[in-house]
């Protein structure tokens, strides 16, 4: 059971995540401001934050980057803003995922154990990680796809490893460009483009509907491993 702490400042949804989260044994403790949201995460030491972004005291960006300063807890957005610029913001700023309202229970439950999956891994850099027929072991630095090994550049497995790391974490350009290729190249999308399209052509059963490295229209890349 995890604790988990929504912060939205409309009580209908607050109830029904309550009940929700609460369907599925967690314990959910509520926050209907950013200021109140912040301290409960200094003081109760919760294992997720769900955020929305329109808060009565405070942007729910700013919000983010004060969690920030204080905690590494997953923080998830939910928000009625649906414009990839918000997306990328937030997830710049430190959200670990971005669902717009209004969403599916199915898919925000999803999320929320992806997240705390996460959390109770540390984090720490996968020594390996098996995706279908792929086989990705860093350790041996060895990747194999039906069990024939799969030669990438060194550009393209250090791509594939810092997508590893968070696997199921929506990574934004910027994140992936500045990790892999140094802050001097945070703005080159179209040549990360073309090394996400040469890991699908290696890594994909059919690259033109990938998979397992997929698209967030405007924001990112995410490695799905289920």
């Amino acid at each position: 059971m995890a604790t988990i702490l929504v912060v939205d400042d409309e009580a209908q949804i607050r109830k029904f995540m309550r009940i929700s989260l609460g369907a599925s044994g967690h314990q959910v403790i509520e926050a209907e401001d950013a200021g109140a949201g912040i301290d409960l995460v200094r003081s109760t030491g919760v294992d997720l934050v769900i955020l929305d972004l329109g808060l009565p005291d405070m942007d729910g960006q700013d919000a983010i980057s004060a969690i920030r300063e204080r905690s590494t807890v997953p923080i998830i957005v939910l928000s009625v803003r649906a414009q990839e610029v918000d997306k990328v913001e937030a997830l710049d700023r430190g959200a670990d995922d971005y669902v717009v309202k209004p969403f599916g229970i199915g898919e925000l439950m999803a999320r929320v154990r992806v997240a705390l999956r996460q959390k109770q891994s540390g984090r720490a850099d996968p020594a390996a990680l098996q995706v279908g027929s792929l086989t990705m072991d860093f350790v041996r630095r060895v990747i194999t796809r039906d069990q024939i090994e799969v030669h990438l550049s060194k550009r393209e497995y250090a791509l594939l490893q810092f997508l590893a790391a968070t696997p199921d974490h929506v990574l934004t350009h910027r994140q992936i460009l500045k990790a892999v290729w140094g802050p001097a190249h945070v703005d080159d999308t179209a040549y990360l483009r073309v090394y996400i399209n040469q890991l699908r052509q290696k890594l994909e059963v059919d690259p033109t509907a990938p998979r397992i490295i997929v698209t967030e229209p405007g924001v990112g890349y995410r490695l799905v491993t289920s």
